[in-house]
């Protein structure tokens, strides 16, 4: 018997290409910053921002510096940006999913949330809407380990209180969330509603897990 429904958040229960993007060489632009020595100090920081040792700010003060460039009022302007751009995906969500989530607390499903996410995410994901029907959220920022950790899974799932077996995860397949979920002994779905072909989007079609095109779908597994 399923007793909660894991979910990852990006390119899952929100997608970040449904709105204006507003990534690495964007923000160099915006920076007045080479994208390539931007890029070079902004990937090599991405896991110490992932889980939290550092911030939006201090990552994009460290590049400014490191170019002779740093101003504080362009560095607010381009955080702003950077915020607005990222909460803007909250504002277009298939047209499913809250009554999915819905129907799931309707059933008394457990919801939980497990994360990969920077500073800025961290923070929009808690003021979204969809923050109210978690039953137990964990995001790689705060608790310091990402996906594909295993911990961070088993976190979620104690804070839930169910077994593997009890247990559905749904995620887009970026950073192999689905072969740990599936390895740990819980039934994997692959959320494939957002996922356009030729874009950034980092997860691909996986034949080796069931998709779900429409987030009503998950509904008759339950």
């Amino acid at each position: 018997m399923i007793k909660a429904v894991i979910f990852d958040m990006y390119e899952t229960l929100v997608t970040l290409f449904n709105c204006p993007t507003y990534f690495g060489t964007q923000i160099a632009k915006d920076l007045n910053v080479e994208p390539d020595n931007f890029l070079e100090t902004w990937r090599a920081m991405e896991e110490k921002r992932t889980i939290g040792k550092v911030t939006l700010e201090e990552v994009l003060t460290d590049i400014m510096n490191q170019n002779q460039s740093y101003d504080e009022n362009l560095l607010k302007k381009v955080v702003e940006k950077r915020i607005s751009a990222q909460n803007e995906c909250f504002c277009h969500l298939h047209p499913e999913i809250i009554g999915m989530l819905s129907e799931l607390k309707k059933q008394n499903v457990k919801i939980g949330l497990i994360s990969n996410c920077f500073s800025e995410e961290a923070t929009l994901i808690r003021q979204s809407k969809l923050f109210p029907f978690f039953d137990a959220v964990f995001l790689s920022y705060e608790q310091g380990i990402q996906k594909p950790d295993k911990e961070i899974y088993f976190r979620c799932m104690k804070k839930l209180e169910v077994l593997p077996q009890e247990c559905m995860y749904v995620g887009d397949g970026g950073s192999f969330e689905l072969e740990v979920a599936k390895e740990l002994g819980m039934k994997t779905f692959q959320a494939v509603w957002y996922l356009k072909e030729g874009t950034l989007q980092p997860a691909k079609r996986k034949a080796e897990f069931e998709q779900l095109e429409m987030p009503s779908e998950l509904l008759k597994f339950i």
